[in-house]
């Protein structure tokens, strides 16, 4: 059975970083694409960065210059800089493979100001 498990979410002061790793497990085979979705309370989850097997990366708007993806494997992590009160969310990793989507468990960011 794969599993998706997220780590390092947290309280962080404004300005702060964070880094979130993602982890797989139960396959030996690799995803498509890798990504960082988040979802903060009363909106809808939205991407914040992904990257692809081939190592293209793409990131939203509010996240650029200050979040950077990688990947080694079927491990994803998120490197978030310059922490902001509106990137307070739960945070799901997620990995595609052949058209199906694989979800963590979310892990809680909290920014304050």
């Amino acid at each position: 059975q794969v599993q998706l498990v997220e780590s390092g979410g947290g309280l962080v002061q404004a300005g702060g970083s964070l880094r979130l790793s993602c982890a797989v497990s139960g396959t030996i085979f690799s995803f498509n694409a890798m990504a960082w979705y988040r979802q903060a309370p009363g909106k809808q989850r939205e991407l914040v960065s992904e990257v692809t097997s081939g190592g293209s990366r793409n990131y939203a708007d509010s996240v650029k210059g200050r979040f950077t993806i990688s990947r080694a494997g079927n491990t994803v992590n998120l490197q978030m800089n310059s922490l902001k009160s509106e990137d307070t969310a739960v945070y799901y990793c997620k990995a595609d493979r052949n058209g199906r989507n694989y979800w963590g468990q979310g892990t809680q960011v909290t920014v304050s100001s």
